[in-house]
């Protein structure tokens, strides 16, 4: 049993370390969200009241928090800084900036405490049934010890050294925006041609047009209308903005993934605040029939 911090406890964090708790693991989690604490404690593991009290004593750090700003808040902080064990192991899971982790890790390299950032692929589903998969960066023997844990939440592929997880998960949620907005875009083109959307996507799956939006977000999220895949809009294009960032700093051709972002920050400014990403298929509707409106 090993005794685990876990910071942030939100859609993904919370069955998480649900989930460690069932693995035989001691968890302390924090969160500002007391519900999130009390469900922990439900769950079997321990509800702490700052970060600081969560790390206090802990082998490993997990962190699953929105951004590269928060994670360097909650690391920055004294009372943490001073609470982490020497030599434990932090394991980033949020959906980080790629440099920005790489910087963290030196830092922390200074304070004896090691670094490795592991974010997922696999929506809230994939956190609670365990098969998410983790997109790893660091040392051979940081990732060596932190398998144990990562694989109670799915499956680990090693992108490369620090940092490579963090755009590897970035770069693959650039593909998954993008998918979903052509996809969104050539189902609505088939349903005005008289195409029904279930039958259209029952002969893309089947055939090269296939991709996880047309798999799945389409037919479980967006054709019942429920919208709920728990993963945000926002971040969805957060993500999608390191990526593209990350194109621009090493000079790779990215056309088309500017466009997409330009697209999502559109949808973004016209839907709620608080909207799920595959809503930008209801977006792409409301758009078109605006436009057809608009023509006359």
């Amino acid at each position: 049993m090993t005794t685990i911090a876990f910071i942030g406890l939100g859609n993904m964090g919370s069955p998480m370390a649900s989930r460690l708790v069932s693995a035989g693991h001691s968890v302390r989690g924090f969160d500002p969200s007391a519900d999130a604490k009390a469900k922990l404690t439900l769950a079997g593991g321990f509800g702490a009241d700052s970060p600081a009290e969560a790390v206090h004593g802990a082998a490993r750090v997990i962190l699953m928090l929105p951004n590269s700003n928060i994670v360097e808040n909650v690391m920055d902080d004294d009372q943490v800084a001073q609470a982490l064990e020497k030599n434990a192991l932090v394991v980033d899971m949020s959906s980080s900036e790629p440099l920005r982790s790489r910087a963290l890790a030196e830092k922390l390299r200074g304070q004896g405490v090691r670094f490795i950032d592991a974010p997922v692929s696999g929506g809230v589903t994939g956190a609670e049934t365990g098969r998410l998969t983790i997109m790893a960066g660091g040392t051979d023997q940081d990732l060596a010890e932190a398998r144990p844990i990562l694989d109670v939440f799915g499956t680990v592929k090693k992108a490369g050294d620090v940092g490579a997880g963090h755009a590897a998960k970035a770069l693959n949620n650039l593909m998954s925006a993008t998918h979903l907005l052509v996809s969104s875009e050539a189902i609505l083109a088939g349903q005005s041609f008289g195409v029904e959307p279930g039958l259209l996507l029952e002969i893309v799956n089947g055939s090269s047009g296939k991709s996880g939006s047309t798999e799945n977000k389409w037919p479980n999220f967006i054709l019942p209308g429920t919208y709920d895949s728990g993963f945000a809009l926002k971040l969805m294009l957060k993500d999608m903005k390191i990526a593209v960032d990350l194109a621009d700093q090493v000079n790779a051709a990215s056309r088309l993934s500017h466009a997409a972002v330009r697209l999502w920050e559109e949808a973004a400014a016209n839907l709620p605040d608080g909207a799920d990403h595959t809503e930008i298929a209801r977006w792409v509707a409301t758009t078109s029939q605006e436009l057809l409106a608009s023509h006359g």
